[in-house]
């Protein structure tokens, strides 16, 4: 598969026939979120596993805002079968009840940007412990009513049957030569992306991302929704686009870290290298903002200068030399996390679900090196805008 025709299968994904309901445009997109993220696995020819576990997490975050119990957007024709009106979506009952759920955790109004939020703080294994046992089961459920409906439109993306991508495998059943996402659990079901075909959507991120937000927005205008509901491509552009707030705050992270500030332990701001030796004095900062991709993994996270924070950086991302710069600065905090037991733990297990080949020795560097990277890829992907 040459790179041309890695975009001529990309195409085939979304315009091979007439779309019945949005699930091929959901596959695409997830897929290039997913190699978005993983930037560091687009090396070679070598073909990689994604679970249809987070695959069908990004499923999640995608169809929430269409699920309001009370306010429904429909993605398909509800046949009548046996004289009951089917849903549109196999998993709309299960995304429904996990929407109740989260209401009920947050006390606040369900944002159509909810999803993203709640699929990132369930990745991270110390933040899920802290939602209620209920959300959690109602998660799950969700989660694996989605991955039902993902076989779908893997099976039929392209003529045929499994012809643009093969039947999912178990990653224990992975041939030598395909590697799997971090965190991969060895009994997990795995989609298997050619590495031709991952490049492809590592080189065409933004405008695979675009493309599938323009069709989803002309596909759901088209559908029919309940009398007196009209919904128009702006609508859905403006749902499909949203972005979350910080729903919860970080307490568990400020206070690790002002712990070590009470111990006398100091950071330095990357980005202005002021010495941070207060709680009064920073920020924790995102080093790669909600705004583009929300995540609260640890090695994301890293106190910064309050002022600088608040009226320069806000939700940007440094420029490449700011950024090369504060590599050493991100290896000083990652080793100062490591002072303290329950940091150095949550920093190596987030790391380790987001970046492979992570050695112990010299562990903070590399780390450094990593975020660095993933940061200014991502940036560059989604043309972000930078300080």
């Amino acid at each position: 598969m040459t790179a041309y025709h890695g975009e001529q299968v990309i195409a085939a994904i979304l315009k091979h026939d007439s779309k019945t309901t949005s699930y091929k445009i959901a596959l695409l997109r997830s897929i290039n979120d997913v190699v978005l993220m993983y930037p560091d696995m687009a090396r070679g020819d070598l073909a990689v596993a994604i679970p249809l576990r987070r695959l069908a997490e990004l499923w999640v975050a995608y169809y929430w805002p269409f699920a309001d119990e009370f306010a429904p957007i429909y993605q398909g024709a509800r046949a009548v079968v046996s004289g009951s009106l089917r849903n549109d979506l196999a998993f709309r009952p299960a995304l429904a009840a996990l929407q109740l759920e989260w209401k009920r955790t947050v006390q606040l109004s369900v944002q159509a940007g909810d999803g993203f939020f709640l699929q990132a703080e369930m990745r991270t294994p110390r933040r899920r412990k802290s939602y209620s046992q209920s959300l959690q089961s109602a998660y799950d459920t969700a989660v694996a009513a989605v991955g039902k409906a993902l076989l779908m439109p893997i099976k039929f993306a392209g003529p045929g049957h499994w012809s643009i991508f093969a039947q999912p495998i178990r990653c224990d059943q992975l041939p030598s030569s395909v590697r799997a996402l971090p965190g991969t659990q060895l009994n997990e079901l795995c989609l298997v992306v050619p590495g031709e075909l991952w490049a492809a959507f590592h080189r065409l991120s933004l405008y695979v991302e675009a493309l599938c937000i323009h069709e989803w927005c002309l596909f759901t205008e088209g559908v029919t929704q309940d009398p007196g509901r009209n919904v128009t491509r702006g609508e859905v552009y403006t749902i499909l686009t949203a972005r979350p707030d910080n729903r919860r705050p970080l307490s568990w992270e400020r206070n690790q870290i002002d712990i070590l500030l009470h111990e006398n332990v100091q950071f330095t701001c990357p980005w202005t290298q002021k010495v941070l030796s207060s709680p009064q004095q920073y920020d924790l900062d995102h080093l790669l903002p909600l705004t583009i991709y929300p995540i609260n993994e640890l090695w994301n996270l890293l106190p910064v200068d309050r002022q600088y924070n608040q009226h320069t950086k806000r939700d940007r991302i440094p420029d490449a030399p700011k950024l090369a710069a504060a590599e050493p600065w991100l290896t000083k905090a990652y080793a100062n996390y490591r002072k303290l037991a329950t940091l150095h733990s949550a920093v190596q297990e987030d790391a380790l679900l987001r970046f492979n080949g992570l050695e112990m020795i010299d562990f903070e560097a590399q780390l450094a090196r990593r975020a660095v990277r993933f940061i200014e890829e991502v940036a560059t992907a989604r043309f972000a805008q930078r300080f």
